[in-house]
This record gives structure tokens, C-alpha cells and sequence, in this order.
């Protein structure tokens, strides 16, 4: 009895006690909202020395939990950061005249950049008000009718020889607009076809033979009309552009004066005031479309070969990018070059292409979410070449592979300069560092964000804060003192441990919000535990259909578990199961069997493939412990089965393993064990007690169901003593304990146990090495030797 009640715990020792002395205020609005990240220094020092170190390869690699609050805090930290740097440059991509297919690309400031496009804007509006006009002016119509008279000229001339000749011959040449036609002539009228078909035969036959004469004289003098043509038009075209280039050159200037300076401008705007005459000839001069297009259409036509594309956009004051993109895909990360049809055929040009993250975080930085960007096809290693060769290449990765056969663009490079933060989880940290052999040089700072918080009086005071900046922020309202202290306990029960407080602030703020959920309909003015509480309540109501199924199960017998009485060879285990963000703890039956035999301990789980490694390796400790402590001077000669009754799922987890161990032991002496109790816990193999997981679901599981049959004041639960800080029990858990109606037991070694359950001494060895005899040890000891001399007679007949 004493040792029992040296285990049992006091009901201050079940859950954590928060110094509400130490929260100096009424309520959260007397507080000062809190900035930053909470309790995570070296997570802080890591972002900073990151950002700081602008050395190639030191990307930010950001890893820990989902819902501790690093992303929030690596983007903020990082727009901090930006904004005191200079603002990079802006990249547009331009037309290039000479080979549309390759665009080339401008850098400027960011002012200039807007500059440039309005300046382009307002020379198209210029082309299209100058142009026809221009041609219509009086000296360019002069210097247009002097080469038509020419070509006239000449074409008047080889006529006027022929219409002479045939004159002589009674022959009237007559032109109209497409042709030249001869009619005979009598007393100086010329004849119709009545009047010629009355002409003798002879007379018509003179007319045709004369004709025939006069059309080759007419085709020998016109033999050079293509050629007169030929250089009509070609004169016509060099004052065509000699006249659209001094239009334009007055329009250019004033742009030639701005970008002056710029190397890269002054280039690009010779080249396209070459190009620009051939380029109006055929949008605005070209008269077979003058009466077919509206002026939207030759607008259209106009800015998609003259307008810059602006593909990266800060203000001049805005400092560096910083760019996070929840899709990294590869066209959303490097962009994409865009397609339209024209009469069936996908076409495209310089002017869509469209902007990816690495073009708006160029100069800054970008923040991607690690598993999507491996998940994504082609990304990750085109991600790298762009980091190795801090060079932006728009590339067709598609196309490549055969996939897209229309003919793309092979825009210019973009100098790429970026810091890229990735945000993952630990073991894609871990898989990349083992597996790239890039991922550490590219990759050398890196941010670990702590799953638990440390609580004492610093994080305690700035845990309130952050409620406070929480219920600003959201509009929520105040959270009373003890409030408070309800969330620190709630978050100290996520982090299982008593003196830290759980990272993941993500489920606390929805916590919040829902206990502010709950306070407006009870129209409350402020947040106090009963809505926290209720809150609490709500949520596990609504995802605790499973663990109320099984719990039925067990109240009306269909899964056999005793809280009252002694049996031989069972026990009452303790499990956890999770279904999505939800878990609880339900008792579990285990039992087990022994006789005399050669098979050692078997795991029934393990031959039915239903024992995962670490279940089956917490099996085959039991054999090593009963081996070492009791089989030193005999041969362990036993078969023994252990079985999670009714289970019939999987099984993982060693932390039945102890309550297997007094299972099999009670069976192997026949002495009966306690249902009044379950027990959790771990052991090796020297019998010490290890700690376990999820200990407070496991005993909140039991005590449900001791509570629904009736608290006796002989249950409780046994767990191992260094689960004792993980206790945060829920306080109906904790009243029973006070009120003496259930206990929570800790031990260190199986021997504390055997105490416990079998009640009776479990017997320490002598200085002879022998365990007392009527004790536990000493029994089991009396049982092995019998099974092993049984072994013997048996091997000997």
C-alpha cells in the first residue's frame, strides 16, 4: 500500500497551473499588441544572418510545422527588410524588327519604364494622325505627278508613233482604260461593224493585214512598259519612304532626347525608326486597306510591333520585391508566352508574354512552398539552372518534349538576380540534402522554426499580446484574464508538456475564433473559458462521431472491457487514434497465454501482419527482459501468445509493451490482475518504464468509460513517471482525482506496476541474487525453473 500510494499523483500534479499573478491586466485591451515571432530566437537569427548574407548559395531554406506561424513571419520580416532596399530595375520586352522571332529586352528605371511606354503611346497617336495626311500635301503630290508624268510621258509617246502611222493608213487607234483598239476609216468616219462587213473581201482583208502591222508596231514600241513601271514604282517607293522618314524623324525626337543616355534605348530606336517606313507603308499608306480597316484595328497593329512590353512594375520608392506564389507551376514561376488564332494558325508575338513570379521577384525575393514546387513538373531542376545562371531564359519545356509544335519565341535572357526562400517541412529538408547534390551549395541558410515554446514569465506576457494583436486584427472581442490563461493552457496541452507552450498558433487563433463565434451569440462582451470551454466542446461533438461509435460499443458489451474485478492473463491497455486533425484515447483489451514450450513470445499481431516494426519490436523486449532477469541459471523454455483483442486494423507503437509484459507475467504465475485500472507505457529491456505518446487522450479515454459505468474510487491509469510533465488533463478528469474517485498512477520500473495490478509485493533481489520467496519475482522465477525442468524430462524420454 505504501508503494502505491507513493505513485499516485496529487490532483495539482495532473494538469498545469497558471500563475495568473503574473498576468497584470483586466482583460487584453489593456495590453500593447505584439509584433514579431513568438519565442522562436533561433528561427529569428537565422532569417536575419539569410537575409543579411548576399553571397551566391545562400538561398533560405524555411522548415518546420504547418501552423507555426513561419510563413506569416518570413513574409513580413522579409517586406521589413525590402522596403529599406533600393528598388530594382524594370525589364520590358521590345520588337525585334530584324527578327521578330527573338525580342529583345530593355532595362530601366522605374519611372522611365512608364515614361517609355506613354512616350511610344503618343508616337502612335502622332503616325496616326500624320499619316495619310502626309501624302496628301501639296509638295509630295508635285514630286508624285512628276514621276507619274514621266512614266506617262513615255507610254504617250509609243502611242503617238502608232496612231501616225496608222492615220497614213485610213486607221483610227482608239484607248480607253484597259485597252487599245484600231478601226478603219472611210471619207473620214470611222466605220462600225455593219458598215465594215459591207466592205468587199478584199478591202476587209487589206484591214486585217494592216491591223496585224500596226499591233506588232504597237507591241515593239510598248515592249519596255514593265520596265517604265518598274522604275515608276520603285521612284514612287523611295519618295514614299523618304517622305514618311522626314515625317517621322520630328516625331522621334523628342523620345531620342529623353533616353538619350541609354545605351540600350538609343539602339532600339534606330532600329525601329528603320524599320518604322516599311512598317506605316503597310498599316497606314497601303491604299488597297485604307477603306477597309477601322482606326482601332491600325492601332492595334501599331502598338503590338511598337509598344514595349512592361513586364515587371514598381514604383520608383517601393524597395525590393518580395513575391510569394501559391502555384508554382512552370509557366506561373518563369511565365508564358501566350497564343491567338489567325485564320486557323496560332500565332503570337513579343507582346504576350506574360510575366512570371521570377520576373516581379527579380531584384528581390520569392517565396515558394517546397512540396508543391517539387510536385510540379519540370520545376525544380529549371528552378536551379535559373539560380546557377542567375539568368531568367523564358524557355518552351513543352515543345520539347514534343507535346506543343507551334513555333514559340526565343526571347532574350534577363540577368536574374534573387533570393529564393523555400518553406517546407523538415523531411524535405532532410530527402533534398541527402538526395540533390545541388540542394547544399544553393541552399546554406536555414531557418528552424521550434514546435514548442519554452513558458515562463517573458512568453507568458508576450503569449498575451499576441492574443491581443490576434483579436485586433480579426476584430474579435477582448479576452478576459482568465481567458488567457484558458489558451495558455489549451496551448500547452497541444505542446503535451506543462512548461512549454505548442508553435502551432494556427489552431489557437481558430480556437479564438471560435470561442468569439460563441460569445456573440451568447452576446457576451468579452471572451472568457465557458466560451473557450464551449468552443472546445462544440468542435469535439462535431468530429467525434468515430470515437462515440466505439464508445457505445463498449458501454453495451460488444467490445469486452472491465472496469471492476481481477482476471488472469488480461489487462486493460491504453491507445490513441488520430482521424485527421482529431485523436482520442480508447482502453484496449490485451491478453495473453502461457505453457511450457520452445516458441518464446509470439506476437499474434506480428504472424497476422497486423503489428507494425515498432509494436512487434516492443513484443520481442518482453523476451529479452525475462531472459536477463529471470532465466540466468535455466534455460527460458516457454510459449507464449500476446493479442490485442478485437483490433482489426493495425497496430504500431511500443507503448503497450509494458501493460503486455504484466499481462504475460500475471498469466505465467496465475495471478489475477486489476481491471479497475489501464495501463500505458513502454519498457526495455531491463524493465525500466519509458515515456509514450498522447498521454492525456489515453487516461481521458478510460476515465470516460469508468465514468459512464460508475467511478468506484478504486480506478485510475498507470503511465510511466516521465510522462508525469505531459499531464494536462481536462478538469472533470482532475475533479475526480481531488474528489479521491480515480487515480493517476507513475512508475519508473515494471515492478511498480506488478505492485499495483497484482497487489501483492513485487520482491527486490538479495545479496545472494534470489528474489524473496512468495513475491512476484520470486514466483515467476519458481514457474520458469518448473517449465524449464518439465523441458528437460521431456527432451530426456
Amino acid at each position: 500500500m505504501s508503494d502505491t500510494l507513493a505513485t499516485r499523483l496529487s490532483s495539482d500534479q495532473l494538469t498545469q497551473a497558471v500563475n495568473t499573478e503574473l498576468l497584470d491586466f483586466i482583460s487584453t485591451e489593456e495590453l500593447e499588441p505584439f509584433h514579431g515571432v513568438l519565442g522562436q530566437e533561433r528561427a529569428v537569427n537565422a532569417i536575419q544572418f539569410g537575409v543579411a548574407m548576399q553571397r551566391p548559395g545562400y538561398n533560405i531554406f524555411v522548415m518546420g510545422d504547418t501552423g507555426t506561424g513561419r510563413s506569416s513571419y518570413v513574409r513580413d520580416y522579409l517586406k521589413s527588410e525590402a522596403k529599406r532596399q533600393a528598388t530594382p530595375s524594370v525589364w520590358c520586352y521590345v520588337n525585334n524588327f530584324s527578327n521578330p522571332r527573338e525580342p529583345g529586352v530593355v532595362e530601366l528605371q522605374p519611372a522611365e519604364a512608364n515614361q517609355l511606354r506613354d512616350d511610344v503611346r503618343q508616337l502612335i497617336d502622332q503616325l496616326l494622325a500624320t499619316f495619310p495626311a502626309v501624302l496628301e500635301h501639296p509638295s509630295y503630290q508635285q514630286k508624285k505627278a512628276a514621276i507619274d508624268y514621266q512614266f506617262n510621258r513615255k507610254y504617250d509617246k509609243a502611242i503617238e508613233l502608232v496612231e501616225k502611222d496608222a492615220h497614213k493608213q485610213g486607221i483610227a487607234v482608239y484607248r480607253d482604260a484597259n485597252a487599245i483598239s484600231f478601226t478603219p476609216i472611210r471619207d473620214g468616219k470611222a466605220l462600225d461593224e455593219s458598215e465594215f462587213a459591207q466592205l468587199n473581201e478584199e478591202e476587209r482583208e487589206l484591214f486585217h493585214e494592216t491591223i496585224a502591222t500596226l499591233e506588232q508596231m504597237l507591241g515593239d514600241q510598248l515592249a519596255e512598259l514593265p520596265q517604265w513601271k518598274r522604275e515608276t514604282s520603285d521612284l514612287l517607293r523611295e519618295l514614299n519612304q523618304q517622305t514618311i522618314s522626314d515625317a517621322i524623324k520630328p516625331l522621334l525626337t523628342p523620345i531620342r532626347e529623353r533616353f538619350g543616355h541609354h545605351e540600350r534605348v538609343s539602339a532600339h530606336l534606330n532600329e525601329l525608326e528603320e524599320h518604322l517606313p516599311r512598317l506605316v507603308l503597310e498599316e497606314l499608306v497601303d491604299e488597297r486597306l485604307l477603306e477597309l480597316r477601322e482606326e482601332y484595328v491600325k492601332r492595334n497593329r501599331l502598338e503590338e510591333s511598337l509598344l514595349p512590353n512592361v513586364v515587371t512594375h514598381h514604383s520608383a520608392d517601393s524597395g525590393a520585391p518580395v513575391v510569394y506564389e501559391p502555384h508554382p507551376s512552370y509557366g506561373n514561376l518563369f511565365g508564358r508566352i501566350e497564343y491567338t488564332s489567325d485564320q486557323g494558325a496560332l500565332v503570337t508575338n513579343y507582346q504576350r508574354i506574360c510575366q512570371g513570379a521570377l520576373h516581379k521577384a527579380n531584384g528581390g525575393y520569392l517565396i515558394l512552398d517546397a512540396d508543391k514546387v517539387l510536385t510540379e513538373p519540370l520545376v525544380w531542376d529549371a528552378l536551379k539552372r535559373a539560380i546557377q545562371s542567375k539568368q531568367l531564359k523564358m524557355e518552351s519545356p513543352y515543345s520539347d518534349m514534343g507535346l506543343f509544335n507551334t513555333t514559340s519565341l526565343l526571347p532574350d535572357t534577363i540577368p536574374l538576380s534573387i533570393k529564393l526562400v523555400l518553406i517546407g517541412s523538415r523531411q524535405v529538408y532532410y530527402l533534398l540534402q541527402q538526395y540533390d547534390e545541388d540542394f547544399n551549395r544553393l541552399f546554406r541558410a536555414v531557418v528552424d522554426f521550434d514546435n514548442d515554446l519554452p513558458l515562463n514569465d517573458d512568453t507568458l506576457y508576450a503569449y498575451s499580446r499576441l492574443l491581443k494583436s490576434r483579436v485586433e486584427e480579426q476584430g474579435y472581442a477582448h479576452l478576459s484574464r482568465d481567458a488567457v490563461a484558458r489558451m495558455v493552457r489549451f496551448s500547452a496541452r497541444l505542446a503535451e508538456q506543462q512548461d512549454s507552450l505548442s508553435a502551432h498558433i494556427g489552431e489557437q487563433f481558430d480556437l479564438l475564433a471560435e470561442a468569439d463565434f460563441i460569445r456573440k451569440l451568447a452576446q457576451d462582451p468579452e471572451i472568457t473559458p465557458i466560451h473557450i470551454d464551449r468552443a472546445l466542446l462544440a468542435k469535439q461533438q462535431r468530429t467525434g462521431r468515430v470515437y462515440d461509435k466505439l464508445f457505445e460499443q463498449m458501454l453495451d458489451g460488444t467490445v469486452l472491457l472491465e472496469t471492476s474485478g481481477r482476471a488472469v492473463g488480461k489487462i486493460n491497455g491504453l491507445t490513441v487514434m488520430s482521424l485527421g486533425d482529431t485523436s482520442f484515447g480508447s482502453p484496449a483489451r490485451i491478453t495473453a497465454t502461457v505453457y511450457p514450450g520452445s516458441k518464446g513470445v509470439v506476437d499474434i499481431e506480428r504472424e497476422v501482419s497486423l503489428g507494425q516494426a515498432i509494436h512487434s519490436k516492443g513484443v520481442m523486449i518482453l523476451s529479452g527482459f525475462l531472459g536477463n532477469r529471470y532465466a540466468q541459471k535455466f534455460p527460458l523454455a516457454i510459449s507464449a501468445h500476446l493479442a490485442m483483442e478485437q483490433s482489426y486494423g493495425y497496430i504500431d507503437g511500443d507503448s503497450a509493451s509494458l501493460a503486455e509484459l504484466v499481462c504475460l507475467i500475471s498469466a505465467l504465475i496465475n495471478s489475477p490482475i486489476e481491471h479497475s485500472f489501464a495501463m500505458t507505457g513502454s519498457i526495455n529491456q531491463h524493465g525500466e518504464v519509458q515515456a509514450i505518446g498522447g498521454v492525456n487522450e489515453k487516461i481521458e479515454g478510460f476515465f470516460r468509460l469508468c465514468a459512464a459505468r460508475g467511478l468506484t474510487g478504486e480506478q485510475g491509469v498507470i503511465i510511466p513517471a516521465s510522462n508525469r510533465r505531459n499531464l494536462i488533463l481536462h478538469d472533470d478528469v482532475v475533479q475526480a482525482a481531488t474528489d479521491g474517485q480515480f487515480h493517476i498512477h507513475c512508475v519508473t520500473h515494471v515492478d511498480q506496476a506488478l505492485a499495483i495490478l497484482l497487489r501483492r509485493e513485487a520482491g527486490q533481489v538479495n545479496e545472494e541474487g534470489e528474489f524473496p520467496a512468495g513475491s512476484v519475482n520470486g514466483d515467476i522465477i519458481e514457474r520458469l525453473k518448473a517449465i524449464s525442468s518439465m523441458a528437460d524430462q521431456d527432451n530426456k524420454k
